[in-house]
């Protein structure tokens, strides 16, 4: 008899599923094409007292994706609400790719919130950081190691379901660490349990957070695009890019050499900051040569 449940922690050859009471099991997959994400909701059976098998992957509501090694596109996590970038000073921000982790949460409809932590090494956040206020849903400065503003970065959270993501090495793990208290310890001793070995790797793993929420922490990255399988897709990830587009003199302006762009003009009289302009324009070329390569 099967029943219904959560992936909480994915490893590499089983998960951890949550049923509906609270309990968490290890599971098998039941083949290899199946590849359940931490957030699915699955179908899933026991197969003895401590130990179940995963055959079905239901409906998602929201996916967050990208572009594997290989062109392909591949699901990082499933039925989120919201996607937390965290940038630092050490190692410097890449801007280039935070406009790809927000393109991300547009094109899934996802809300935004970005993080500038570590800054007990910094006198202030970077004045890049403006360029990004009215294009995401709340920006925050936090320091895991002196507490600054994590009650803030909490209630962003409260009452969603959040994957956090970002480069190595700026802080992520501390931020959850200090988001999650008291209860840490207690979520690292049940990864290791259920991951049947310490040395097992989780690409991610599921959170609740005592001020209330969800937390999915991803593994850091060092580059990142999201999947969009049609490139006309790709100004919708851009917030003043799809705002200006609606006045292009055709339809199907690319806003790269064609007449009349309201894009290209914004672009030149500095409404929309020239550097999120290359980052549309980077992020188009890669979907398109994607597209030819996978013709």
């Amino acid at each position: 008899m099967s029943a219904s449940g959560r992936v909480v922690a994915r490893y590499r050859r089983h998960c951890l599923v949550e049923t509906d009471d609270g309990a968490r099991i290890a599971c098998q997959i039941s083949r290899r094409s199946l590849n359940p994400v931490v957030g699915d909701e699955v179908e899933w059976s026991s197969d003895s007292a401590d130990t179940g098998v995963v055959s079905a992957i239901l409906p998602r509501e929201t996916e967050l994706s990208r572009i594997n090694n290989r062109g392909n596109p591949e699901i990082v996590a499933a039925n989120l609400t919201q996607l937390v970038v965290v940038l630092a000073t050490k190692p410097a921000a890449d801007w280039f790719l935070l406009d790809r982790y927000l393109a991300s949460a547009e094109l899934a409809n996802l809300s935004s919130v970005i993080v500038f932590n570590k800054v007990d090494l910094a006198p202030s956040a970077p004045p890049e950081l403006d360029d990004y206020r009215e294009l995401t849903d709340a920006t925050c400065a936090t320091s895991a190691k002196r507490k600054d503003n994590l009650d803030a970065l909490a209630a962003q959270m409260r009452t969603q379901r959040s994957a956090m993501i970002g480069q190595s090495g700026v802080g992520k793990s501390s931020l959850i660490n200090a988001l999650l208290g008291d209860s840490v310890q207690e979520v690292s001793a049940l990864s290791e349990k259920s991951g049947h070995g310490r040395h097992t790797t989780t690409t991610s793993v599921l959170y609740r957070l005592p001020t209330g929420g969800e937390l999915i922490d991803s593994p850091g990255v060092r580059d990142y695009a999201p999947y969009i399988e049609n490139p006309r897709d790709v100004q919708r990830g851009f917030r003043e890019v799809a705002n200006f587009a609606a006045n292009c003199r055709f339809d199907d302006c690319a806003h790269l050499a064609e007449p009349d762009c309201a894009v290209k003009d914004a672009v030149a009289a500095g409404a929309i900051v020239a550097r999120r302009y290359e980052s549309y324009r980077m992020l188009l070329e890669l979907t398109e040569s994607l597209q030819t390569g996978h013709r």
